[in-house]
């Protein structure tokens, strides 16, 4: 979730929806992502939006857990006076900024919170993100004793000298540790690796995904660095201090990923993920890509029900008065037209496995399709079998395409 807010149009102050956002609710699934805005401190290339202790400015780490809570009860308040159908959450996810600087208490005051506001569906994914050295055997045990099923821990790299230019504090040879800790808890482990940084080599990404594959997590996501405007590693890069970010050689980076996970067992299901079987995959992030419906609570959040998206205000300190005044901590908002639906659902189905029906595309649509065949972004095989699926390049192209069109 970058730092920038987008335009729209004024949110109000209540918080409720148009009647459009009802429609079809009863057919979509409903997930909760809570966003956690605090780390320890700020990486050089991150341009989310977190918040290191001084950077805070009248906000409280230790206030935070309530007010969260707040917009989780009003959220439930919202959707039941807009006409929008009660639905457990079928999914959770903590993100960040770090959820684990939180104590352990204050995460599943949060699920608590998730699951007496709108239930928790049976069997459903609750994920947390982590950092390797922001938790131990207990919080994680506490986690996975209150239902959480999931962690996500932001390995990056296991070459310290890569790690040193990502600023990541971590040491590698504790990621061994933190997975065999939540083995023991009975939560699935997810490793989260970051390829294309200045000076990184093949041979580094090579030890950094085998070390990965050693710890035998159920998922990988491996992403493309990505130089932010605005962060120290933008500075850096344009001072000559570090090499820029070659596509070529990230290109090769992303072939060798495929290439040592595919023969490690895992199977390619989205751009950047990676996953042992089906039941493993990442089922949060694919309600984005499957344009399903999720509340997201905190400073910067953005949330979608219905082809309505809105976004929280970004800091901590405006969004605490936000909530402590009983008012929407919204920002903006839009609501999508059918064009832009369409142009989106295409743009999303196209990064994951299974593609999007030819069928269910209008006749230009189905036009333009022809012409990404011919250009070979995907396989034509796949046109006899009724779906689009990406070819390695296909991947690769989609990914800078949706970023693009997400930056704009």
């Amino acid at each position: 979730m970058g730092s920038a807010l987008p335009l729209g149009d004024s949110a109000p102050s209540d918080g409720l929806l148009p009647a459009s956002a009802a429609v079809g609710a009863a057919q979509r699934d409903f997930g909760v992502y809570l966003h956690v805005p605090f780390c320890r401190v700020r990486c050089g290339y991150c341009d989310f939006n977190t918040y290191t202790a001084t950077e805070l400015r009248g906000a409280s780490q230790h206030d935070y857990a309530g007010q969260a809570i707040t917009e989780v009860q009003s959220a439930g308040r919202i959707l039941t006076q807009s006409g929008v159908p009660a639905r457990q959450a079928a999914t959770v996810f903590f993100g960040g900024g770090t959820p684990t600087l939180l104590p352990a208490d204050d995460l599943v005051r949060m699920l608590e919170a998730v699951r007496s506001t709108w239930g928790i569906a049976p069997g459903a994914e609750v994920t947390t993100e982590a950092n390797p050295d922001s938790v131990d055997a207990a919080y994680l045990g506490r986690l996975a004793d209150s239902g959480f099923t999931r962690v996500s821990f932001g390995m990056q790299s296991a070459v310290p000298s890569v790690l040193a230019t990502l600023e990541r504090t971590h040491d590698p040879e504790r990621v061994p540790l933190v997975v065999q800790w939540a083995r023991e808890a009975g939560l699935d482990v997810s490793l989260d690796l970051i390829y294309g940084t200045p000076g990184e080599t093949l041979v580094d990404w090579r030890t950094s995904l085998e070390h990965a594959i050693r710890q035998a997590p159920t998922h990988v996501s491996a992403y493309s660095l990505i130089v932010e405007e605005g962060t120290k590693l933008a500075r850096q890069i344009k001072r000559g201090e570090l090499a820029p970010v070659d596509d070529d050689v990230q290109a090769e980076f992303y072939e060798l990923a495929d290439d040592l996970l595919s023969s490690a067992g895992y199977g390619w299901y989205e751009v950047s993920n990676w996953a042992t079987d089906d039941a493993h995959r990442s089922r949060h992030n694919l309600a984005y890509w499957r344009s399903q419906d999720w509340w997201g609570v905190g400073p910067g959040a953005h949330s979608h029900i219905g082809g309505v998206r809105w976004w929280n205000v970004k800091h901590p300190s405006a969004y605490g008065d936000r909530i402590r005044a009983g008012d929407s901590p919204a920002a903006g908002r839009e609501t999508l037209d059918a064009a832009t639906q369409e142009v989106e659902r295409v743009l999303l189905l196209t990064r994951i496995r299974e593609g999007i029906p030819i069928d269910s595309l209008s006749p230009l649509r189905r036009h333009e399709v022809a012409g990404l065949i011919a250009d070979e972004l995907i396989d034509a095989k796949a046109a006899l079998f009724g779906s689009i699926e990406l070819t390695l390049r296909g991947r690769l192209l989609a990914d800078a395409v949706v970023r693009r069109l997400l930056a704009d």
